[in-house]
């Protein structure tokens, strides 16, 4: 076989398909969000980020970066090993404490990304618990299919959101047999968010686990900014909660958290906890002090909420076809993976506007799409240029809005 041949094919079948990915060669600058540096053409060039997952720009504040220093300072860029081996720090001890005490939870328990909690977590209750069946919201994001295809258990589907469905689906289980109802708050691409309590409801009724991925809630909603499931008051009724703090709380890492047994077994099973390097003790303390400061103060989220409405009400008043859904993600629909390409590559090379394309696999062929993401540092002087950048780039493409 020609190995190099079959790789050459491969990527440029995707090529052909608009569905190539591209990195950007960015510099983020503290203190300018949400302007940046892009590097094209052998030079810098000035750009507005409106595709950023740093949704509070937690990642710039000036209290973040000092605890994060403090940290490095005093013990050094790495952990040293795994938890188990010379890898528990305070700084991690000390997040944890931050992150159950959040959630109203016995105990949290840390990993080096969002991806990682999902993958170990779901795997390592799928695979351990008897005769497990997981049911798993058909718009689940990849890390928790690949954390329920690991496992090994059964897996059924249920229809996005749709209650009736997941109690069909769950009237068919044996009510002794172990069961996880697997779901998110907000769905990244699709904007909406879960009935949370009616699904643990619905779970109680069954006799099942529920865990909900939190992760692009995560600091954006609930008096302290937990999430969604402190905003509809039902913390207590989910017995897993994942969360990231790579996106609203400005670091890395991932964790979940939940009553101690539960998190203990996971501490005591899961491979991709036991044999991961744990996070550098100033990530662990850049978050902390992260998710502190986001407690105290509901102000960024407040700001960042009316940012989200102004942009929505623009795209509605100039016919720009959007997800209109409670969330505060906004994704601009295009419908076809090259044009939504080229759609990028417009916005980034006339106007300066930097907003990746959301093609296949990360969305059915069909709905590909812009996904916006306004911060509270966004203007409206930015919001109506961007409107305008929109309306220009969809006419010069012929791109029914």
């Amino acid at each position: 076989m020609d190995y190099s041949l079959f790789f050459k094919q491969s990527l440029e079948e995707i090529k052909q398909n608009g569905n190539y990915r591209e990195f950007a060669h960015i510099k983020r600058e503290v203190g300018q969000l949400p302007k940046a540096k892009i590097f094209r053409n052998n030079q810098w060039s000035d750009i507005t980020i409106w595709c950023s997952n740093d949704y509070l720009g937690m990642g710039h504040n000036n209290q973040v970066i000092k605890a994060f220093n403090h940290a490095a300072s005093e013990s050094g860029t790495g952990a040293g090993g795994t938890r188990n081996i010379s890898g528990n720090n305070h700084y991690h001890i000390e997040l944890e404490k931050e992150l159950s005490s959040w959630y109203k939870k016995d105990s949290a328990l840390l990993f080096t990304s969002g991806y990682v909690a999902n993958l170990t977590a779901l795997a390592t209750l799928g695979s351990k618990l008897p005769n497990c069946v997981i049911l798993s919201d058909e718009l689940n994001h990849n890390s928790m299919i690949a954390g329920i295809k690991y496992s090994k258990a059964e897996k059924i589907i249920f229809k996005h959101n749709d209650l009736s469905d997941l109690e069909e689906k769950l009237r068919t289980q044996p009510i002794n047999r172990p069961k996880i109802v697997a779901f998110e708050s907000v769905y990244s691409m699709s904007a909406d968010i879960a009935p949370i309590k009616e699904i643990c409801e619905l779970a109680k009724k069954y006799n099942a686990l529920t865990y909900l991925d939190e992760v692009h809630a995560v600091g954006m909603y609930g008096t302290t900014g937990s999430g969604v499931a402190e905003k509809v008051n039902c913390l207590d009724m989910v017995d897993v909660i994942q969360g990231t703090l790579g996106k609203a709380i400005g670091v890395i890492g991932g964790y979940i958290t939940a009553k101690s047994e539960l998190v203990d077994f996971i501490r005591s099973f899961g491979q991709g906890f036991i044999f991961t390097t744990s996070l550098p003790p100033a990530i662990a303390a850049a978050a902390t002090t992260s998710i502190r400061i986001l407690k105290e103060s509901s102000n960024l989220r407040i700001k960042h909420q009316q940012n989200a409405s102004y942009l929505k009400s623009l795209l509605k008043k100039n016919n720009i076809s959007y997800i209109d859904e409670a969330s505060h993600i906004v994704p601009v629909m295009i419908g076809d993976s090259v044009l939504c390409k080229q759609t990028s590559d417009m916005l980034l090379d006339t106007y300066g506007i930097y907003v990746q394309p959301i093609n296949y696999p990360t969305v059915a062929k069909g709905t590909e799409r812009l996904r916006f993401t306004p911060s509270p540092y966004h203007t409206k002087e930015d919001m109506d240029y961007l409107i305008s950048a929109i309306k220009a780039t969809l006419n010069e493409y012929k791109i029914a809005s």
